[in-house]
């Protein structure tokens, strides 16, 4: 199958872009499937199209509050020469899934979404700007970014951790006055995308090469331990060869993704 839809026909292309059923080619499926792995793995971590920025809304509920607002941090003791110190550390961290593996930001706490009579920039638009075809909005688009830049130093934004090893998103803010009971948190973050639902994953032109280097590699090692063995038939494979070919394609691979596919480091990376 050309156009691979699974992780089957993936490996089932791979083998036959080496040489099945011609060849036989010396590997377990276990060892396949977990060479699969390892190329998804890389080709989420490293690719653009393997990712999408995304928003996820959060609603805190009334027992979450009291967690992330209680005074009960986890405690930790370092010993060294016979001098013991203890630390602690607030519990101030929200679940996300595991798919997330960069959190750029949480939507800012204002209230720029809602207007109202005695709001400055109301005001602006109800007097100033009336008819935009009679003033600029040169000032207008000025007064905004000066109250912006007020709204930056008097407000600040909420300070956020995040590693996609533990999915703890750590957001240090005043839990018990800044947000309530059934409001939402937004955060903007880039998510996996999971192969299983999103199958065109399995037919990038870029996941089939590098998982057929991949198993060439895996092939060449097994092959390998077998050095000077002939084959049935009178056939001798070279496992030193074929492995030494796979490494020189697997490192220009790797280095095609990371020159030409990696997303631009972000202000917050998991």
């Amino acid at each position: 199958m050309a156009n691979p839809s699974s992780r089957d026909t993936l490996k089932q292309y791979a083998l036959r872009a080496l040489g099945k059923p011609v060849i036989e080619i010396n590997a377990s499926d276990d060892q396949l499937d977990d060479r699969i792995d390892e190329a998804l793995q890389y080709f989420a971590q490293f690719h653009y199209d393997s990712i999408r920025r995304t928003y996820l809304k959060y609603k805190l509920t009334s027992s979450e509050k009291t967690r992330l607002a209680a005074i009960n941090p986890s405690s930790e003791t370092a010993t060294k020469n016979s001098v013991s110190t203890t630390w602690y550390e607030d519990n101030n961290f929200l679940v996300v899934p595991e798919s997330v593996i960069s959190v750029i930001n949480i939507f800012p706490f204002s209230n720029k979404g809602n207007l109202n009579l005695f709001d400055v920039r109301y005001q602006m638009r109800l007097n100033d700007l009336y008819d935009f075809s009679s003033t600029s909005i040169i000032n207008y688009d000025v007064v905004l970014r000066h109250l912006d830049f007020l709204d930056h130093v008097l407000v600040g934004e909420k300070p956020i951790r995040f590693n996609q090893h533990d999915n703890r998103l750590y957001i240090d803010m005043d839990w018990t006055n800044d947000l309530t009971v059934d409001e939402y948190l937004i955060i903007d973050c880039y998510r996996k995308l999971d192969p299983a639902t999103f199958t065109d994953v399995f037919n990038d032109i870029w996941v089939k090469r590098y998982v057929t280097q991949k198993f060439k590699l895996q092939w060449g090692q097994n092959l390998s331990k077998f050095a000077g063995v002939t084959m049935i038939g009178g056939v001798s494979l070279n496992g030193n060869e074929i492995m030494q070919q796979a490494e020189a394609e697997i490192l220009k691979l790797e280095s095609e993704v990371r020159s030409n596919y990696e997303e631009p480091p972000h202000l917050i990376l998991g």
